[in-house]
């Protein structure tokens, strides 16, 4: 978990330095028209809106990346660990079994069969798990229900500190958090049902700083509670945690 969270630092610097450079445009902006270079072309009032709008699609790519390496965490720490499927947690076997026996794929008979006779191996053998995608999902559409609709599925407490949550449900637009609002834009760029420059209009790189603190501020817990839960080893039955780490669960969940 260290090199994805070493890896969501990457990308979220990589934002940054783009609001940078917005940030140096714009103030070029209020010092007339902005230029490249002493003789070079100038940069119109619709190529800024364009550069803005850029920046929706970054976060977006931010937040369905932090998911996807989640999740990728969960499937190499329970291959590394030697699990077996008896010794899963109840929602994680239930996404092994998705994923070996293929139940959300078009099979035909062989290839059904064959997914089935896979399963039945590792069952009767006892064999540990040794590949395991769990999937993601989603289509697009991340935002801060999906999130938690995923931790649920996975049996995995998502919960980040009172002011994250604030700070993320926060009505910002059109009646949109900043999640449903990344999300709302890429998909209508994605789809084609808005232009770059229709997008990035009516926007300060003030804002996009502020939209990619809130985002980067609740993906940071985000990670943070993927990181417990593995530590924890929520991915196994209460039986086969270490330490008896379900006397001490239940004990913090306690009022």
């Amino acid at each position: 978990m260290n090199d994805f969270s070493q890896s969501f630092e990457e990308r979220l610097q990589e934002i940054e330095e783009y609001l940078d450079f917005l940030e140096a445009l714009e103030q070029q902006v209020q010092s007339g028209t902005p230029q490249l270079g002493e003789n070079g072309a100038t940069i119109t009032v619709k190529q800024q809106r364009i550069l803005y709008s850029s920046v929706y699609l970054q976060l977006y790519n931010l937040i369905e990346s932090t998911i996807s390496r989640c999740l990728q965490a969960v499937s190499e720490g329970i291959i590394e660990e030697g699990v077996r499927p008896d010794q899963l947690s109840e929602d994680l076997r239930r996404e092994w079994v998705r994923f070996v026996a293929r139940t959300h794929t078009e099979l035909n008979y062989e290839n059904r069969l064959r997914s089935v006779l896979v399963l039945c191996e590792h069952l009767i053998q006892e064999l540990p798990i040794s590949t395991f995608e769990i999937s993601k999902g989603a289509g697009g559409n991340w935002d801060y229900g999906l999130i938690n609709s995923l931790g649920e599925r996975l049996g995995f407490s998502l919960s980040v500190s009172r002011g994250t949550y604030q700070n993320i449900r926060r009505r910002i637009r059109d009646d949109k958090g900043v999640l449903e609002l990344v999300k709302g834009f890429r998909n209508d760029l994605a789809h084609g049902s808005i232009s770059f420059a229709e997008c990035g209009e009516g926007v300060t790189v003030s804002e996009l700083r502020d939209f990619t603190n809130r985002t980067s501020a609740y993906l940071r817990e985000i990670i943070d509670c993927f990181k417990s839960s593995l530590e924890n080893c929520q991915f196994l039955r209460p039986e086969h945690r270490p330490n008896n780490q379900e006397n001490e669960i239940v004990s913090e969940q306690s009022p």
